[in-house]
């Protein structure tokens, strides 16, 4: 019976994205709203971003989990090029997106958290909108072409400064909202500033997540070494509750090479699409896991580790004991594993050179971090 409820969430959730994908199709266009590129125009842009826009011409646009665009603009106090992220063409795409609640989390990210963190660790942005009855978002941000970043990938892993540089960003994220956060999610509004932010053990999609780790280890298994995931998608409820064990702050949620940037010797972080609530090895161990190749990681895991600990306690937030931070991380690598072979196995969404490269490294982890171990543990303890 325990599971029941988690079910009926799943299912209204799903419910709901059907819902919004049906009626989008039936309006079509007479929504206001923008559905695709074609539609942005001068007055709904000034809509979105509550600035004066007189004109607005595409530049280039590009399809993925989301339509990617750049716009030339004219206007009072706008500047002369944005990009713009907006819900993808593809209605199977859209359908995952709503299952993950990627558009509305990225614009209530945009809307809620981002003004508390500046410019700092994210591009800028200059509004965001999201349609409720369709499931539509638009996100306009700064047009990062323009200015000297360096955007490295899977296939171009950070090193030891680089990552250095990447925790610091982790810890004047986590620190900007240590303390800040109700103490338990309650379901809260998503006008409430904190109250959409989920942790990830209360996923509406958690009830197939098991289903689609064994489909994805069946898939691959003659193309890649999947590990020994067993343990993890048969007990896949009760680790994520050990996982998610307080305390929280605000997760980004996806940081593999991919989703992060340099400019100016610091780092920052792209795709806020899967911001949750959470214990902030989380977000390390994707990291630092994905980021790295496995030898380069093993050498400096420690080290990093330090480095976060320092710069979370000198940015406001507490200073971790460092055996009990290495405990969480090595439990937390289910997290950049579970991400790595679903991706793999569904395809399209990176290459298949960046995909299985990233599958190799948290296979590895798998081995020489644990975290069945470091499961099992906190499990037979009751931690």
């Amino acid at each position: 019976m325990a599971q029941l409820p988690r079910t009926l969430r799943f299912g209204t959730h799903l419910a709901q994205g059907a819902r919004r994908l049906a009626v989008d199709s039936a309006l079509g266009g007479r929504r206001s709203f923008p559905r695709t590129v074609g539609d942005l125009t001068a007055e709904n842009l000034s809509a979105i971003t509550g600035r004066r826009i007189t004109s607005a011409a595409l530049l280039d646009e590009e399809p993925g989990t989301s339509t990617h665009a750049r716009l030339a603009l004219t206007g009072d106090d706008v500047p002369g090029s944005v990009f713009v992220k907006m819900s993808a063409g593809s209605l199977g795409i859209r359908m995952l997106g709503e299952l993950a609640g990627l558009g509305e989390t990225e614009a209530l990210f945009y809307r809620h958290l981002a003004p508390d963190l500046g410019d700092r660790d994210l591009p800028g942005s200059y509004g965001a909108g999201f349609d409720p009855l369709t499931g539509r978002y638009v996100v306009v941000l700064e047009d990062m072409t323009t200015s000297p970043c360096q955007f490295p990938d899977t296939l171009h892993p950070l090193d030891k400064d680089q990552m250095g540089q990447l925790i610091e960003c982790f810890a004047h994220l986590h620190a900007t909202f240590w303390g800040a956060l109700p103490e338990r999610h309650e379901n809260g509004s998503a006008t409430e500033k904190f109250g959409w932010l989920t942790p990830p053990s209360q996923d509406p999609s958690n009830p197939i997540t098991p289903l689609v780790m064994k489909s994805s280890a069946r898939k691959l298994k003659d193309r890649a070494d999947v590990g020994d995931g067993a343990f993890l998608w048969e007990n896949f409820q009760p680790i994520t509750v050990v996982i998610d064990k307080g305390p929280h702050t605000v997760l980004h949620g996806d940081a593999h090479p991919g989703n992060t940037f340099f400019r100016n010797g610091q780092a920052g972080l792209l795709d806020w699409q899967v911001v949750r609530r959470g214990h902030p090895a989380r977000d390390l161990a994707y990291t630092m896991v994905l980021g790295m190749p496995t030898d380069d990681r093993r050498a400096v895991q420690h080290d990093l580790l330090d480095t976060y600990r320092h710069a979370l306690a000198a940015a406001g937030g507490p200073e971790f004991n460092r055996d009990e931070l290495f405990t969480r991380y090595r439990q937390c690598v289910i997290h950049p594993y579970f991400s790595a072979l679903s991706t793999a196995a569904l395809g399209g969404m990176q290459t298949d050179g960046v995909a299985l490269e990233g599958l190799r490294r948290a296979v590895a982890a798998l081995d020489d971090l644990d975290p069945v171990g470091a499961l099992k543990a906190a499990l037979s303890s009751g931690v």
